[in-house]
């Protein structure tokens, strides 16, 4: 079988992510005001980058080592081997891991996607929702574009043939007609759009609105309460700046994910970056689940947790 290049360099990648995130976490584990973060490069974390760039981290007295990982699913595996403090990842990988690391706990919801669409080819013969039908569609299997593409057929009873595709490869699949369409977060989302040009066409029709997680070890939580408050302190500044639209902050997501600035201005405001933990959320976690296990990612007659007392609520801002 042949490899192609760019697999080997994702892996290679993957596995750099991973190393690092250990020679952190080896590091920092046992200094209660150092953070070691994995970050998933996609704007709906884009506090970080900001808090990071400009200065917050330094003003709330916490020290944040951020280590990149392409999806939550590599994030999650981080840290429930301890290699990282605390991981971002969307609610539908976060609703399978806790079924297998149950002493992880959610400690914030940085965001509110609404701006998902599965991103369809004109040339593929696709100008609407009903078009999908017998259409090849790639995503990540497992992760929250696959559920957002799978919530959209079945709210329109469309049958579809959902496709693996890594995250750094929706461009390529996309652009070299290897699949009629995708269904991938940000900022490869906008990529694949900008890639397209006029043979993109936007698609939607689901109920599916991401909630972006993070997730902190059982030794974060009870030794590192204080540097964890900091932190959100931090993305709750990073947030009133991204909600504004300034110019320092559009341009530390833009170094972080590699979008122009002038796309990320369309981007950015289909985030609500309030931090919250609403109290719906175990209630979404539970169906995410469910929907999970159909899929093969968890085992099947596995019990799903009680998601409401995985989550803490301490070390938010009040508001």
């Amino acid at each position: 079988m042949k490899i192609s290049p760019r697999r080997v360099l994702a892996a290679a990648l993957t596995v750099l992510a991973f190393a690092t995130a250990t020679a952190c976490a080896d590091a920092d584990s046992d200094d209660p005001t150092k953070l070691t973060v994995g970050f998933v490069v996609d704007p709906s974390w884009a506090q970080i980058p900001v808090a990071d760039r400009v200065g917050l981290f330094d003003k709330h007295n916490v020290t944040v080592e951020v280590v990149n990982f392409p999806s939550g699913v590599e994030a999650l595996q981080a840290v429930a081997a301890g290699q990282v403090d605390i991981a971002t990842a969307a609610d539908v990988p976060t609703s399978a891991v806790l079924t297998r690391s149950p002493s992880l706990r959610i400690v914030g919801d940085g965001s509110r996607w609404e701006g998902s669409r599965i991103i369809a080819r004109r040339s593929a013969g696709i100008d609407d929702v009903a078009d999908l039908a017998g259409k090849s569609i790639g995503t990540p299997l497992g992760t929250s574009a696959a559920y957002f593409a799978a919530n959209t057929l079945s709210h329109n009873n469309i049958t579809a043939n959902l496709v693996q595709v890594a995250p750094s490869a929706t461009v390529t699949a996309a652009s070299g007609h290897d699949v009629d369409a995708v269904s991938i977060f940000q900022p490869y989302q906008a990529q694949v759009v900008a890639a397209l040009g006029a043979d993109a066409v936007e698609l939607t029709g689901g109920s599916y609105h991401q909630h972006s997680l993070y997730l902190a070890t059982q030794d974060a939580v009870a030794r590192k309460a204080e540097a964890l408050t900091a932190f959100f302190a931090a993305l709750s500044e990073a947030g009133e700046q991204l909600k504004a639209l300034a110019e320092p902050a559009v341009e530390a997501v833009s170094a972080a994910t590699q979008l122009r600035p002038d796309l990320l201005r369309g981007v950015l405001p289909q985030f609500d970056f309030t931090l919250q933990l609403p109290p719906t959320l175990p209630g979404k976690l539970t169906e995410l689940g469910q929907w999970a296990e159909s899929q093969g990612k968890i085992p099947a007659g596995t019990p799903l947790p009680d998601y409401a007392t995985v989550i803490d609520n301490r070390f938010l801002p009040v508001s």
